[in-house]
């Protein structure tokens, strides 16, 4: 089967012939057919070269047959025609070497693809073919082709690698990218001295990251390097919070029509950072047209299939300050003198007099000062000839072929090659050559930013390196200052905030929202916010954890107050016990058991001190005390205040004749009646203490941003019956006082302690709902205040009526006055 025959059946398409002339003849076409002069040697091993000379096709209008397909390409790419020239000084060298392949020589062939897959097809037939394409449209013949350098775009290598694949032709490829050729099963025969994309494309999503470009568009060639380049970085990205704004794709066949459709997306996106996968061939009319739509602030970031086009910086000046990633340059020693050798007049340039210089027609294809792709092709010619000259230099025995066989020198053929290939090893400009399993080259590359010289050319300066070798995080390595560009839908959240994402719109578009009391976010850019710890809280800019207030009732303002209330309260009562008790002898204070006034005065004097164990930090010993020494002394109170009611109610009830209910209210039996009761709150307090008594804590629940220390009760059930009892007793004073509030005498003291039952209870239940919502310290405030009030309460009802007649009215501090008698 013929080799076109055999490729319609991969790809139909239309082919037309393509001229391959071997004259060294210059002559200048007007009708824009290219020849190619020189463009071929005689030798012992034959290369097949193809480059991309012009970058451009105008598709014929509709005959395909009788239209010569290279007088279609336009656009001639000087660099290209450099990457040539530096083909043709390789094998020159190798040729005239002594130590490498010595009494051997290499040819070469070397065709022009015009930077597409199917006039690469062309060329890599015409190869394979033996002959000029003019003469042989049919595979006529078979060429002793043993390897093929080529090409730079990556659709174009895949042509070609399919193409060679049967015939087990290895090709090395100088400048294409795309990590599908990789697949060893798809492309067996495929090398090249260039990295993957899947480094290059983590390369950019690494410089996304470091310059803060969050907010991204893309622009791609409609080719295998563009899609599967897009799939890279989109698969770089999925996790960082870099997002993708858009994705355009140019099309295959310029259209003004679909290139003005992504410019308008390009126009209305709030994404000013553009990164480009495309050949300089695709991108050339596209930015032409970019220029006449006036859109301005864009930063470009670079593939390198285009980063180092001396054609775009020169005529798109807006370029600068483009940044991207490029091959690692390196020394093709005697290049730019073997340049100057080419005569202008070659056909493959624009028209011309023939009395230019190179350098004046065009700068891109003198500029050798950092060669890149130039220095790719020479490392793939040279890395031909190694292992060409380590097949030649086999040992018997030591081959790598079956039983350890070499290969015939006299019959080579080109799978052989491949196997020494794939092993070949050797130093070239000081550089260290190999390849891996997968026949691609150590991954490195130079980050390079567009910039002006002082004579207004462009000039590509390396500003940094990016190391695919290296530890993760470490590769990249930026030497100059930093691109002031930024492009995002949201700024970053600043510390003290978070991103809060917008309901359907992207990852990248959010709103910051500030941390939540308790959490903070100390870094810019934040997803969350973290939790302070439980003894921490976050400050008022949320950027930091501070330690949080311990707060108690300590002898602040508050406390003090409440100490001088009941200090005062304190000596009130002990004023009051001492004026009793410099007349316990006069009628007002005997009446009714003088005892029990003493002990109740003195029980309040102790319900006002103890109030002053509530104030301070707590501690084991105070926590304990403080509910035992109130429930006590107060049970010891209102049992005193009981036993007087008793004594009231029956000293009234004894006058009825027959009725001798005194005796059993005896001074005794009273003793007795307040000791049991008070008993009871002991033995109560007791078993509290034993079981669960009272402890410090600290309180984190009530209010999150504060320490409370508090005292915990230990067990809610021996607090409640604590007050409980207390409640009892007066419930039962009140009732018993209240039913002796009508008995006859001026000074009945059950109306007194009615009253202040009715006081005390009042007090104690509206403590209830008071205690429970009071948050921190202001519950114990709230309890003693309680305590103060009641007393208080107690004091001046029971004693204040008394105090008045011994102290300003002495005159009725008679026994007749009391009784009701004139």
């Amino acid at each position: 089967m013929s080799l076109l025959l055999w490729w319609s059946l991969y790809y139909p398409v239309s082919i037309s012939p393509l001229t391959e002339a071997t004259s060294t003849q210059p002559a200048c076409s007007p009708q824009g057919a290219f020849e190619l002069p020189g463009f071929s040697a005689q030798g012992d091993f034959l290369m097949g070269g193809i480059f991309p000379l012009h970058y451009r096709v105008e598709l014929p209008g509709t005959d395909y047959t009788h239209q010569p397909l290279a007088a279609l390409c336009q656009g001639f790419d000087p660099r290209a025609f450099r990457w040539a020239q530096t083909m043709r000084l390789a094998v020159e060298e190798i040729n005239q070497s002594e130590q490498l392949l010595p009494n051997h020589t290499l040819g070469y062939k070397i065709f022009d693809s015009c930077a597409t897959p199917v006039t690469a097809l062309r060329a890599v037939l015409a190869v394979l073919n033996g002959h000029g394409e003019e003469q042989s449209p049919m595979c006529s013949g078979a060429s002793p082709l043993i390897a093929m350098v080529g090409e730079s775009g990556s659709s174009q290598s895949i042509v070609l690698s399919r193409t060679l694949q049967p015939f087990r032709i290895p090709m090395i490829s100088y400048f294409s990218t795309c990590s599908c050729l990789s697949d060893r099963k798809e492309y067996p025969t495929f090398f090249r001295v260039v990295p993957n994309d899947d480094y290059q494309v983590k390369a950019i999503a690494s410089l996304l990251q470091r310059f803060g470009w969050k907010w991204i568009g893309v622009i791609r060639e409609d080719h295998d390097y563009g899609h599967f380049a897009l799939q890279g970085l989109k698969r770089e990205i999925q996790n960082t919070d870099v997002c993708l704004a858009y994705d355009e794709m140019i099309p295959k066949d310029y259209s003004r029509e679909r290139v003005l459709q992504i410019l308008e997306v390009m126009r209305h996106s709030t994404a000013r950072v553009v990164i480009v996968f495309s050949g300089e061939g695709e991108l050339y009319p596209f930015l032409k047209e970019f220029v006449k739509q006036n859109i301005t602030g864009t930063q470009w970031v670079a593939s390198e299939a285009w980063v180092t086009a001396n054609v775009l910086a020169e005529t798109y000046p807006f370029l600068d300050g483009t940044i991207g990633f490029a091959i690692r340059s390196g020394k093709v020693p005697g290049l730019r003198d073997y340049l100057q050798t080419v005569n202008p007049r070659s056909t493959l340039m624009p028209p011309c007099s023939g009395q230019e210089t190179l350098l004046e027609q065009h700068s891109a294809y003198m500029n050798t000062s950092s060669p890149r792709v130039a220095y790719n092709v020479y490392k793939a010619v040279y890395a031909i000839a190694h292992s060409l000259h380590n097949l030649l230099h086999c040992q018997a025995g030591a081959g790598p072929f079956h039983n350890r066989s070499c290969a015939h020198s006299t019959n080579i053929h080109p799978w052989q090659l491949q196997q020494y290939l794939q092993d070949v090893s050797f130093n070239v400009s000081g550089e260290n050559m190999n390849f891996d399993q997968k026949g691609d080259a150590i991954p490195s590359y130079d980050l390079i930013n567009w910039q002006r010289g002082p004579n207004g050319g462009p000039r590509f300066v390396t500003v940094g390196l990016y190391d695919g070798s290296k530890d993760s995080g470490k590769e990249l390595a930026i030497q100059e200052e930093k691109i002031l560009v930024v492009s995002v839908c949201s700024a970053s959240c600043a510390p003290g905030s978070r991103k809060a994402v917008r309901r359907g719109e992207p990852l990248c578009c959010f709103d910051c929202v500030p941390c939540d009391s308790g959490k903070i976010s100390n870094q810019t850019g934040s997803i969350d916010c973290h939790e302070c710890p439980e003894d921490y809280w976050s400050n008022t800019d949320g950027t930091m954890c501070i330690p949080k207030v311990v707060e108690f009732l300590s002898h602040d303002a508050m406390g003090i107050a409440l100490t001088v209330i009941a200090v005062v309260g304190a000596c009130l009562t002990v004023s009051i016990l001492a004026v009793f008790l410099h007349h316990r002898t006069t009628p007002i204070v005997r009446v009714n058991n003088s005892e029990l006034s003493f002990f109740i005065l003195l029980s309040l004097t102790l319900c006002f001190l103890c109030a002053l164990m509530f104030i301070g930090e707590p501690t084991s010993w105070s926590c304990m005390l403080r509910h035992t020494a109130f429930s006590i002394t107060f049970s010891l109170c209102i049992s005193c205040i009981l036993g007087k009611t008793l004594v009231v109610l029956a000293a009234f009830t004894a006058a009825r004749p027959g009725n001798n209910i005194m005796k059993w209210l005896g001074p005794k039996q009273q003793r007795v009646i307040i000791f049991s009761c008070t008993l009871v709150q002991v033995l109560i307090c007791a078993a509290w203490l034993m079981a669960a008594p009272p402890y410090p804590s600290k309180n984190i629940q009530d209010q999150r941003s504060k320490i409370i220390l508090e005292c915990s009760v230990g067990s809610q059930l021996a607090f409640w019956c604590v007050l409980g009892y207390i409640g009892l007793l007066a419930c039962l004073c009140f009732i018993l006082a209240f039913l002796a509030r009508k008995l006859p005498g001026n000074f009945n003291e059950a109306k007194f302690i009615t009253f202040s039952m009715l006081i005390f209870c009042a007090v104690w239940i509206s403590f209830i709902p008071a205690y429970v919502s009071s948050p921190g310290k202001y519950t114990v405030a709230v309890e003693i205040f309680a305590i103060l009030a009641s007393s208080f309460g107690l004091l001046f009802c029971l004693f204040a009526p008394k105090c008045y007649i011994i102290l300003l009215k002495p005159e009725k501090n008679t026994k007749q006055h009391i009784m009701g008698k004139k």
